[in-house]
């Protein structure tokens, strides 16, 4: 199953979740026009010991300066009145 109408959808909705596990895009169509695909999600792999060492690597690379608990919250505090004002609690 490759296209599917907007009437089919309640009839072949079994085929569709099929062809979707099966790893294929549907496209639907309404009044003989195509309005939209239908793709399996995509699965997340799990991280792996080298996509965490490479994180690590990138983290130490920006060289970012270490902020305390407090600091963050000055900063952030500053970033919200900045964006909605100062009337915030």
């Amino acid at each position: 199953m490759r296209v599917i109408t907007t009437t089919e959808l309640r009839t072949k909705s079994k085929q569709l979740i099929e062809a979707l596990r099966e790893g294929y895009s549907v496209d639907l169509i309404h009044r003989s026009k195509l309005v939209g695909k239908f793709q399996p999600a995509q699965v997340a792999q799990p991280l792996t010991r080298a996509d965490i060492e490479q994180v690590q690597k990138f983290a130490v690379a920006l060289n970012l300066p270490k902020l305390s608990y407090g600091e963050r919250r000055k900063r952030y505090g500053h970033h919200l009145a900045q964006k909605y004002g100062k009337n915030l609690p």
